[in-house]
């Protein structure tokens, strides 16, 4: 028998498969056809997910364990801000360690132990680079420029100025007021962005953010290779350094802005050094059920209630206690 977990950043959720206790890992199409099996809302495990962090070996010097991302569509992220902490915390309780490094697509990126968000509420900070405003980092094209920082882009949306980055997950950003964020527009540009169209060939997440004040914020994201979701880590993190850039009274660097999102809150330090930008993302890492299955379940991409035991942790009960002391900031219904 082996386990996964059930996790989740701010309602961002994933199941999590070690790959290092399995006596045979999964090749790729293996872990595509599991990650949509179990993922699916409908007839996947424990009503879905958004995906499946894979943690295995890694071979650089001085980093502890690798992280993979599957999206539900079976496509593979670069890095996942909300997964990244979640794969910190089991990395650190199963290594004993509290700040390490962990290997993604694209950097070796520290991680490290923080203070709970509250009682029962684990959290972990993660850092979010490289970082690029480079159209042929995210890339785009036929958008009249190299680069996309707080400029009006009429052909993707009518009045609203725009910043496009990579931390290296592509992102666009826009800044509005809480009607337009609650409205149908970040569906519509979220999708047409990531089907066939001639901007954004690899797709994009895009992310509606208000202003609640002084380092203060609502992110709003529709995910590549996922669709709504309650919250994207590493898109709280360019909507961040979108904020710090595009209104630099409202901003400041070196110092914690608070994000809220659907599924709760994170925060976030936008820094930079050596002249270059990095962010620090910073938000819990809760595990809500913990499921034992045969190994071979994993292959056959057969992983059900009726083949694994399934056991249901009591910090869920303990997460949304915190989001009910929050302020309440921008509605936007919850992904079940």
């Amino acid at each position: 028998m082996v386990q996964l977990l059930k996790v989740h950043g701010s309602q961002n959720k994933f199941f999590i498969l070690d790959q290092t206790t399995l006596e045979h890992q999964l090749t790729d199409p293996e872990l595509v056809a599991l990650t949509k099996q179990i993922t699916d809302p409908e007839k996947g495990l424990l009503h879905g997910a958004d995906g499946l962090l894979v943690v295995n070996h890694s071979d650089h010097p001085g980093v502890t364990a690798q992280m993979r991302v599957i999206n539900a569509d079976g496509s593979e992220a670069s890095m996942c801000g909300n997964g990244i902490r979640a794969v910190a915390r089991y990395v650190a309780e199963k290594e004993h360690q509290n700040e390490f490094k962990i290997e993604t697509m694209k950097a070796d990126l520290k991680v490290a132990k923080h203070q709970p968000f509250a009682d029962g509420v684990p959290a972990y900070a993660a850092e979010i680079s490289p970082v690029s405003f480079d159209k042929k980092a995210l890339p785009f094209d036929n958008l009249g420029g190299e680069r996309i920082v707080d400029e009006y882009v009429p052909e993707l949306a009518p009045g609203l100025k725009f910043t496009s980055i990579a931390v290296p997950n592509p992102h666009l950003i826009a800044f509005m007021d809480k009607e337009t964020i609650t409205g149908p527009l970040l569906g519509e540009l979220g999708s047409y962005l990531n089907s066939d169209n001639p901007y954004y060939s690899d797709g994009v997440n895009v992310n509606f953010a208000t202003i609640l004040g002084k380092n203060k914020l609502f992110v709003r994201t529709f995910e590549r290779g996922v669709g709504y979701t309650n919250a994207c880590g590493t898109g709280m993190s360019a909507t961040s350094l979108a904020f710090a850039l595009t209104h630099p009274d409202m901003a400041d660097l070196n110092t914690p802005i608070t994000v809220y999102n659907p599924g709760g809150m994170v925060q976030t330090i936008v820094h930079f050094d050596n002249h270059q930008y990095w962010i620090e993302l910073i938000g819990n890492a809760t595990v809500t059920h913990k499921i034992d299955v045969d190994e071979q379940a994993l292959h056959d991409a057969d992983v059900s209630a009726q083949n694994a035991t399934i056991t249901k942790t009591e910090e869920q009960s303990a997460y949304e206690q915190m989001v009910n002391s929050l302020p309440k900031t921008v509605q936007v219904d919850v992904k079940e």
